[in-house]
């Protein structure tokens, strides 16, 4: 992916969650002026800065490398699913019992 191209999708997506660039920076803990050369596509940032970004505009990386839109709380849900499905409806009520203890249990 090219150096701008990847920059446009980032401000794309900081645009639409209604960040500024400030506030992106700040919430992905790197500096402003930084951002805005990563978003103008004068510095590719590393893959650190990078997933730095993507978690803090809550989505996946393959959205921004490849304009799939399912997010990373998504994909999760999704490959949950994926598992409770391959179970027999025996072993899903088990499953899901010990998911329901759990999460009392962590909270």
């Amino acid at each position: 992916m090219k150096k701008a191209d990847l920059g446009q999708k980032i401000r794309q997506v900081r645009t639409a969650k209604g960040y500024t660039q400030q506030a992106l920076a700040q919430k992905a803990d790197i500096g402003c002026v930084y951002l805005s050369e990563v978003e103008r596509g004068i510095k590719m940032p590393s893959l650190n800065v990078f997933i730095k970004l993507v978690e803090a505009l809550d989505v996946s990386a393959d959205y921004i490398l490849r304009d799939e839109v399912t997010t990373g709380s998504t994909f999760i849900y999704n490959e949950l699913a994926e598992q409770l499905n391959a179970l027999t409806p025996r072993q899903r009520k088990t499953a899901a019992d010990i998911l329901k203890a759990y999460i009392c249990n962590i909270g």
